[in-house]
């Protein structure tokens, strides 16, 4: 059964600690002035859509339906809505709002909201109910446009007789994003979460500048990403892995310069102080000392991932001055930006379409790191 006109809503959704989805028939709240309905067309799998169906953080409601990597067209806007209409190509990331008034939202950097962001799936929004993600016929989401100031000059003019002051503004929207037309929806939905999640340090820490070297651990949904972010800002790139099976794939394919088994000590301490940045992607513990002594001086670390614990000697850190930083996705400025720069420099994630009756089957293969590199379920031709 699909979305309906007085708001009915099938998804697929975990209805205990097994996490195993079954399909789900929900109400969404109605559609505000200042809110989007999005027809979902496709709608990526992160590990997160692992975590929260198993209340594996203890914090899961249930009935729960995840999914935070959408892509679909609009299908109603509200009458405050200015910057989508019916038809549009949108996305929708891993927040669908946020208080809009701390220090954070007003640097577009909403995914840090001090009074906490809402996120797509599991949590409370703004009417109380609790939010439903993407593996859904639609979703509602708020667009609060926002009109900002870009820069301040003053001119003088007539040999300092009139002097101006040029306000330059633009606009863009929170918490859903135009999907550019030459861009393909089902290869859009993973760069919601898992695109945006590499590409906010990379920026953050000015990993953009051409011929500098990055290495990139782990080669999952986030590291083939990285690399090809690496790749378009002309970056040397190597990539770390435990499987030499992932050396053909790294080189050839997604056109690393170099791979190195991260096990191997002679190869790794060829590279001693070589690297001006480093991305960890994986959620396994790693040795953080012989990876610090990678990085030239000044170097940065960023986490992405989520290992268990992190533990190194000061000594590899603070005589260098290098650093250790993690990261969680990104604004709702900067997500937008990624979409362009992805359409522009033409960077497709690579992924493996899928009816969303097979979604039990993906989650087990993902959690056994059996996907190259991205499950895409093709809601819109198998949810019905």
């Amino acid at each position: 059964m699909a979305a309906t006109a007085n708001g009915e809503c099938l998804g697929w959704a975990a209805r205990d600690p097994s996490g195993f989805l079954s399909p789900y028939e929900f109400n969404r709240r109605p559609v505000g002035s200042d809110d989007v309905s999005i027809s979902i067309m496709y709608c990526g799998i992160c590990y997160a859509d692992v975590v929260w169906p198993r209340n594996i953080l203890g914090t899961s409601k249930y009935p729960l339906v995840p999914g935070h990597e959408i892509s679909g067209i609009v299908r109603v806007v509200g009458t405050n809505v200015q910057r989508f209409k019916v038809g549009d190509r949108v996305g929708v990331g891993t927040i669908v709002d946020s208080c809009r008034e701390c220090e954070y939202c007003d640097d577009h950097l909403e995914n840090y909201c001090s009074k906490g962001s809402v996120h797509t799936f599991d949590a409370v929004d703004s009417d109380g109910t609790i939010t439903k993600g993407g593996f859904s016929s639609y979703i509602v989401v708020h667009e609060r446009w926002l009109l900002t100031c870009l820069s301040l000059k003053n001119v003088d003019m007539l040999a300092g007789k009139l002097s101006l002051n040029l306000v330059c503004f633009y606009s863009f929207s929170r918490y859903c994003y135009n999907i550019p037309e030459n861009y393909p929806l089902e290869l859009a939905a993973p760069l919601l979460c898992a695109g945006i999640t590499v590409y906010n340090p990379m920026m953050k820490h000015n990993m953009n500048q051409p011929g500098k070297s990055l290495g990139i651990i782990g080669l999952g949904g986030l590291g083939h990403l990285a690399v090809k972010f690496g790749k378009a800002f002309g970056l040397k790139v190597t990539v770390f892995s435990t499987s030499i099976s992932k050396k053909e794939e790294s080189l050839n394919v997604l056109g690393a310069d170099h791979f190195v088994i991260s096990s191997d000590q002679e190869a790794m301490a060829a590279l001693t102080k070589s690297l001006d940045f480093i991305i960890n992607t994986a959620s396994g513990d790693i040795p953080f000392d012989s990876l610090l002594q990678l990085l030239k001086t000044t170097g940065v670390l960023v986490l992405v991932g989520f290992p268990s614990e992190v533990k190194f000697s000061p000594m590899h850190l603070a005589p260098a001055a290098r650093s250790v930083t993690g990261s969680i996705t990104g604004g709702t400025k900067q997500t937008q930006e990624m979409l362009n720069f992805c359409a522009t420099n033409k960077i497709y994630p690579d992924i493996e379409l899928i009816p969303i009756q097979y979604v039990n089957e993906a989650l087990e293969r993902l959690i056994k790191k059996d996907v190259k590199y991205r499950f895409v379920i093709d809601v819109a031709n198998s949810l019905k």
